[in-house]
């Protein structure tokens, strides 16, 4: 037997049904942040510095934000980087 039901709900009213708690003053806060940080960036070594330390897993996450950037341009071009 299978059984399938569809659920119709915002990201919001799924969070709430699951518990979860409401984060969006927590995101607003850390967007209006990172916008005010990027505001007079100047060179693309500024802008690594900032996105180094408002990563959430700091230079780790970075580096993995740019192996998948790598992966994702070498499988378009038909090449892969090692």
């Amino acid at each position: 037997m299978k059984v399938t039901v569809d659920v119709d709900c915002s990201p919001a009213e799924a969070r709430a049904f699951l518990g979860l708690p409401d984060v969006t003053p927590i995101h607003d806060k850390y967007i209006k942040t990172m916008l005010e940080g990027f505001e007079g960036v100047g060179s693309a070594e500024q802008m690594e510095t900032l996105f180094k330390s408002f990563s959430p897993i700091g230079d780790a996450g970075v580096r993995l934000f740019q192996q998948m950037m790598n992966i994702g341009l070498s499988g378009m071009s038909g090449t892969e980087k090692k």
